[in-house]
C-alpha cells in the first residue's frame, strides 16, 4: 500500500493560521476578549432559534434515516473493523473527554443556584430541575449534532469511495467542483482551527482540575509549573497512542478509559447515597422526557432571563464547533456498520454514558449540598470549579485512593480525546487515505507536538479563554456546513438509491 502523502497546502496554511491567530489573540487579549464575548453573545441571543431548530431537526432527520430503507446501507465491505464495545468506547471517549467528569458535578450546582423558567434559586423546584437540564444537555440532542456529520462523512468515504477524511469532500455533493478548489481548502483549514480551539476548551477545563487534585494529594499549590508538567505527561501518553495507531494505541487506551470510568462511577454509586441517586435520577429523567420538546425550543423571549442562551444555545454552538472532528474520527472507525447501527449506537452510547455520569456524580454532589454535608455551591462560588471537585472527592470514603484514581482517569480521558484529535488533524492534512490506511506516523507526531506547544504557551500566558471563545465563534460557518451536509446527503441518496 502506498504511503499516505501530506497535503502541503492545508498542512502549512493550517499551521500558519493557527500560530498567527493564536499569537494575535494572546498579544491582544485585553482587546480581543470583549470583542469575542460580544460576538459570542450575539450568536447565542440572535441565533438561538436557529441552533434550537437545527438540533431538533437533525435528531428527527437521523431517526428517519435510521428507520427508513436507507438504514440498511452498509459502510464498506466485510466485517466491522472493531468490536462493538471498542467502537463504542472510542466514539464516547473522543466526544466527551474530561468535560463529562467536570460538568457532571458542577452543572447541577449552576442550575440549582441559577435555574430556568424564573424559578426561585436554591428552592426545591430548582433542585428538581438541576439534574434534569444536565441530562438534557448531554443527551440525545448533543449527540445528534455529532452523529449527522459522521453519517455524511462515512457515506462519502465508504459509499462514494472518496479516499479522503476531509469536511470539504463530505460537502462535495452540495459544492460540486468548488469542494476541490480554494473553497474546499479554506473549509478544511477552518475545521482544523475549530478542532484546535475545541481542544483548548478541554484542556482549559481538564488541566486545572487535574492540577487541583494533584495539589490536594501532595499538598502543593496549584501553579503554572504543575499545569505544564501535567500537559507534558498527557502529551507523552496521547502521542504514544497516536503513534501506535488505531488498533494498538487509540482503541486500547479508549477501552481502558471506559473500564476505569465505570469503576469510579460504580464505587461512588455504592459508597454514596445509592437510593437518593436512583430516585433523583428517575425523577429527573422523567422530567426530561416530559419536557423534552419545551427545552428543545425554549428561548425565553418574554422574561429574557438568558438561561437558554447562556447554557443550551452555548452548548449547541460548542458541540457544533467540535462536531467535524467527531464526524471525521467516528466515520473512520465505522467500517462494516450500517447507517442504522451508526446512528442508533452514537445516539445511545453517547447519551447513556453522559446520563450515567450525571446520575452518579450529579446526584452525589446535589446530595452533599442539599443535606448540608459539604457547602459545594459556596466553594464553587468562592474558589472555583477545581476546588469544588476536590471537596466532593474528599468527602468520599477512601478519599486518598479516590483522588489518585481520579487523576489517572482524568489524564487518560484527556489523552483519549487528544490522540483521536491528533489522528484526525493529520488525516485532514493528508491527500488521500484509502481503507485500512493511516496518516504517516511522523505526521501524527508533528500535530501532537504542535498541540502540546500551543497548550503550554496558552497556559503560561493565560490566553486559553480567548482561544476557547474564538473556537465557538467558528460555529457560525459550521452552521452553514450542516445545511450543506444535509443537501449533500439527500442528493447522494437520491442519486444512488432512486425509488423503484
Amino acid at each position: 500500500m502506498k504511503k499516505a502523502r501530506i497535503d502541503s497546502t492545508i498542512f502549512w496554511a493550517s499551521i500558519v493560521v493557527i500560530v498567527a491567530v493564536t499569537v494575535l489573540l494572546v498579544l491582544n487579549k485585553s482587546t480581543a476578549q470583549p470583542i469575542l464575548d460580544n460576538v459570542m453573545t450575539a450568536i447565542t441571543y440572535k441565533m438561538d432559534w436557529a441552533f434550537q431548530f437545527l438540533t431538533i431537526g437533525l435528531f428527527i432527520l437521523l431517526i428517519w434515516l435510521a428507520f427508513s430503507r436507507y438504514g440498511a446501507i452498509k459502510l464498506g465491505d466485510g466485517k466491522p473493523e472493531f468490536s462493538t464495545f471498542s467502537w463504542g468506547t472510542m466514539l464516547f471517549t473522543a466526544g466527551m473527554g474530561t468535560s463529562i467528569m467536570y460538568w457532571s458535578m458542577m452543572e447541577p450546582l449552576y442550575y440549582f443556584t441559577g435555574p430556568p423558567f424564573g424559578i426561585e434559586p436554591e428552592s426545591n423546584e430548582a433542585a428538581e430541575w438541576a439534574l434534569t437540564y444536565g441530562l438534557f444537555h448531554w443527551g440525545i440532542s448533543a449527540w445528534s449534532l455529532y452523529a449527522f456529520p459522521t453519517v455524511v462523512i462515512a457515506y462519502s468515504y465508504f459509499i462514494k469511495k472518496r479516499p479522503s477524511l476531509k469536511m470539504s469532500v463530505a460537502l462535495s455533493g452540495a459544492l460540486g467542483k468548488y469542494a476541490d478548489g480554494w473553497v474546499g481548502k479554506l473549509i478544511d483549514i477552518l475545521v482544523i482551527w475549530s478542532l484546535v480551539g475545541g481542544l483548548g476548551t478541554s484542556l482549559g477545563l481538564g488541566v486545572p482540575m487535574v492540577s487541583a487534585v494533584v495539589g490536594a494529594i501532595f499538598g502543593l499549590e496549584q501553579s503554572l509549573t504543575l499545569d505544564a508538567i501535567i500537559v507534558i505527561c498527557i502529551t507523552i501518553i496521547y502521542s504514544a497512542s497516536a503513534y501506535l495507531g488505531l488498533h494498538k494505541g487509540i482503541r486500547r487506551l479508549s477501552d481502558l478509559n471506559v473500564y476505569l470510568a465505570l469503576a469510579l462511577a460504580i464505587f461512588v454509586f455504592i459508597a454514596g447515597p445509592t437510593l437518593f441517586i436512583l430516585t433523583y435520577f428517575t425523577n429527573s429523567f422523567g422530567m426530561m422526557i416530559q419536557n423534552f420538546a419545551m427545552m428543545s425550543f425554549y428561548t425565553d423571549p418574554i422574561s429574557q432571563g438568558g438561561f437558554p442562551q447562556g447554557w443550551t444555545v452555548f452548548y449547541w454552538a460548542w458541540f457544533a464547533a467540535t462536531a467535524p472532528f467527531m464526524g471525521l474520527f467516528v466515520a473512520r472507525i465505522s467500517k462494516g456498520r450500517t447507517l442504522r447501527q451508526l446512528i442508533t449506537h452514537m445516539l445511545l452510547w453517547g447519551s447513556i454514558g453522559g446520563w450515567l455520569y450525571f446520575m452518579v456524580f450529579g446526584g452525589y454532589t446535589m446530595n452533599l449540598q442539599l443535606e448540608n454535608i459539604v457547602p459545594v455551591k459556596d466553594i464553587l462560588a468562592d474558589s472555583g470549579g477545581p476546588a469544588a471537585v476536590v471537596a466532593i472527592l474528599q468527602s468520599l470514603p477512601l478519599s486518598a485512593i479516590v483522588l489518585v484514581f481520579f487523576v489517572v482517569l482524568a489524564v487518560i480521558f484527556l489523552s483519549t480525546s487528544m490522540d483521536s484529535a491528533t489522528y484526525i488533524l493529520s488525516a485532514i492534512a493528508t491527500k488521500e487515505l484509502n481503507e485500512g490506511q493511516e496518516p504517516a506516523r511522523w505526521h501524527r507526531m508533528v500535530w501532537g507536538i504542535i498541540l502540546a506547544a500551543i497548550s503550554l504557551s496558552l497556559l503560561l500566558i493565560g490566553g486559553l479563554r480567548v482561544i476557547q471563545t474564538s473556537a465557538v465563534v467558528v460555529s457560525i460557518p459550521i452552521y452553514v456546513f450542516y445545511l450543506l451536509l444535509i443537501v449533500s446527503l439527500l442528493k447522494w441518496l437520491k442519486q444512488d438509491f432512486p425509488k423503484q
